[in-house]
C-alpha cells in the first residue's frame, strides 16, 4: 500500500462517522481545493458580501478569502501544503454563507508536481519540494484575450518550447498589432462604460482556465495586474476599485501553485497612478495572499526600488548588462531581465533583434548571474505576433535557448555564481562546474585557472550551432586551452 493509499484509507474510515457540509475528498499536496456555496445574487454581491474560510491542519490555521462567481455561487480555493486531514469553516457577513464546515484529505503530490516556486540561495529560485527551478521565460502579453483557437495554439507552442515561465496580462491590451476586442470584459460594460460594482465572472473563468493549463504543463504564470496600454478604463478605475480588484484576483488565483504577481508592465508609464499607489498595491497583494507568491514590478524608463521588502525579485526591462553586478549587490535578490528587447523584424527599435543577438543576451545575462526573458516580434499577414497574441514561434533563438537551459540543468541546476571580475563573462558552481563565454571575441587560446586538487573534463561549446566538442584528457590547475578562433564560443569545465 502506498503512502497516499494509507492516508486515504485511514481518514476515509474516520470520516464515515462524521457529518460535514462538503463531501470528503482527497487533494494532492500543492494542488487546488475548491468548495462552493449558494448565496445571494441580487444587489451588488461583489462589493457588499464578505466571504472566506479558515483552513486548519492540526494546530495551524490559514485564513483565505473567497469570491463571488456569479449566479449566486460563492467559491473558496485553497492550496494545502501539508499531507493529512484539513478542516475548514466559512466566515461571512451573511448568515447563509457563515459557519459552513468541511474537510478533505491532502495526499502526496503526483509526479511533476513540485509545488510553488520561491526564492532560494539569495539570487536563485527553487520549488517547494527542493527541486531547483531555473526560469527561462517568454512574453505573450495578451494571449488570453484572443479566443479559444489562437489560445489553444499558443498553449501547444509553449508545451513544445523551452519556456517554463510566461509574462501575461490580466487585462486586455491596446497597442500596435493588438487592436482587437477581447472575448469578455472584466466588469459589466455598456457601450464604453464599465460598472465596477459588478464583476464579470466569465472574464476571470477564462483566465483561470489558462492558468490551470499552464500549471498542468509545468509553466509559471507571471500575471501582470496593471499596464498602461488600455482603452477600456482598467488603468484608471480609481483607488477603491483598484484595491477591490486586486483582492478579488488574489482570492481567485493565489491557490494555483504556478502563479506569480507582477504589479505592472511599465509601471512608470501608467500616468494615472503614483509611486504610493504601487507601494499600496504591493502591500494589498502581500497581505491578501496567504501563500506568499512571488511579487515583482516591471519598468519602462524608471526602475522601481526593488530593494523594498515586499518585492521578492527584480523584474527589469533593459539591455544594459554592465549594471547587473550593481543590481545583484544592491537588491540581494534574484534579478530577472524579463524584457531585453525582442527577436523580430518590426520597425520599432525594440522589436528587431536578430536571433543571434537574442541568444547572445541569454548567455551574457546567465553568466552574469541573472535570468533572461525571451520575446518575439516577427511581422506576418495575420498580425499575430508572439509577444502580444501568441500563436506560433517563427524565430531561431528558441532552440538555442533550449540548448542553454539543458546545459545549465545538467551541470548547475541550482543556478550559477558569477566569477569575480573575469575578462570574459564567466560563472561557476563552486568547485564543480565552470563556464566561460567569449562573446564577440575570437581568441585561438585562453588560460583558465582551475581549483587545486581536482581534475576536470573540458568541452568547447558552440551556442549557435548547439554543439559540444570534448577536449582530450583531464585538466588541472592552470590550463591553456585551444579555441576555434570564432566569436560567440564558450568553454565548460566539469569536475571529473
Amino acid at each position: 500500500m502506498t503512502r497516499r493509499d494509507a492516508l486515504w484509507s485511514a481518514l476515509a474510515s474516520a470520516a464515515a462517522s462524521t457529518q460535514s457540509v462538503s463531501s470528503f475528498s482527497h487533494i494532492e499536496k500543492w494542488s487546488v481545493f475548491e468548495a462552493q456555496f449558494p448565496g445571494p445574487s441580487s444587489g451588488t454581491p461583489y462589493i457588499d458580501i464578505e466571504f472566506g474560510a479558515d483552513f486548519q491542519f492540526e494546530h495551524r490555521k490559514v485564513s483565505v478569502d473567497g469570491f463571488y462567481d456569479g449566479d449566486g455561487v460563492y467559491r473558496v480555493r485553497f492550496m494545502p501544503d501539508s499531507e493529512g486531514e484539513w478542516l475548514f469553516t466559512t466566515r461571512s457577513n451573511r448568515p447563509e454563507l457563515h459557519g459552513k464546515t468541511g474537510r478533505f484529505l491532502c495526499v502526496p503530490p503526483a509526479k511533476g508536481n513540485h509545488g510553488p516556486v520561491a526564492v532560494r540561495s539569495t539570487w536563485h529560485f527553487g520549488y517547494a519540494d527542493g527541486t531547483p527551478y531555473l526560469p527561462f521565460g517568454t512574453t505573450c502579453y495578451a494571449w488570453t484575450h484572443q479566443g479559444d483557437s489562437l489560445e489553444e495554439q499558443t498553449l501547444n507552442t509553449l508545451q513544445q518550447s523551452p519556456f517554463n515561465k510566461i509574462r501575461m496580462c490580466v487585462f486586455p491590451k491596446s497597442y500596435a498589432f493588438n487592436r482587437n476586442e477581447p472575448p469578455a470584459y472584466a466588469f459589466a460594460r455598456t457601450a464604453d462604460s464599465n460598472d465596477y460594482t459588478h464583476v464579470n465572472p466569465i472574464f476571470f473563468q477564462r483566465l483561470e482556465k489558462r492558468v490551470t493549463q499552464l500549471m498542468q504543463a509545468g509553466i509559471q504564470a507571471d500575471l501582470i495586474l496593471f499596464h498602461p496600454y488600455d482603452r477600456w478604463g482598467y488603468s484608471n478605475m480609481g483607488a477603491e476599485n483598484d484595491d477591490r480588484y486586486l483582492r478579488y484576483v488574489v482570492a481567485r488565483l493565489a491557490a494555483y501553485r504556478n502563479v506569480w504577481w507582477s504589479m505592472a508592465n511599465e509601471w512608470d508609464f501608467v500616468k494615472t497612478k503614483t509611486l504610493s499607489d504601487w507601494d499600496r498595491f504591493f502591500r494589498i497583494v502581500q497581505q491578501s495572499d496567504p501563500y506568499g507568491r512571488l511579487r515583482s514590478i516591471h519598468n519602462g524608463a524608471v526602475l522601481y526600488d526593488h530593494g523594498k521588502t515586499w518585492v521578492t525579485h527584480a523584474s527589469i526591462q533593459g539591455d544594459d548588462f554592465d549594471k547587473i553586478p550593481g543590481w545583484l549587490d544592491a537588491y540581494r535578490k534574484p534579478v530577472v531581465i524579463d524584457e531585453c528587447k525582442y527577436e523580430g523584424n518590426i520597425q520599432q527599435r525594440w522589436g528587431n533583434l536578430s536571433a543571434r543577438e537574442m541568444t547572445r543576451r541569454f548567455w551574457i545575462g546567465t553568466l552574469a548571474g541573472v535570468y533572461v526573458g525571451h520575446g518575439e516580434t516577427y511581422m506576418n499577414d495575420q498580425d499575430v505576433l508572439w509577444w502580444s497574441k501568441g500563436g506560433v514561434l517563427h524565430g531561431e533563438s528558441a532552440p538555442r535557448i533550449a540548448f542553454l537551459r539543458k546545459l545549465l540543468e545538467s551541470n548547475a541546476p541550482g543556478g550559477l555564481t558569477p566569477m569575480s571580475k573575469p575578462y570574459y563573462p564567466a560563472a561557476m558552481k563552486t568547485g564543480e562546474y565552470y563556464l566561460s563565454y567569449f562573446d564577440y571575441h575570437q581568441p585561438v587560446t585562453n588560460q583558465f585557472e582551475l581549483p587545486d586538487g581536482a581534475s576536470f573534463r573540458a568541452d568547447v561549446i558552440d551556442p549557435w550551432n548547439m554543439k559540444i566538442t570534448p577536449v582530450d584528457g583531464l585538466q588541472q590547475g592552470k590550463v591553456q586551452s585551444k579555441l576555434p578562433g570564432k566569436p560567440y564560443m564558450a568553454v565548460q569545465f566539469r569536475k571529473a
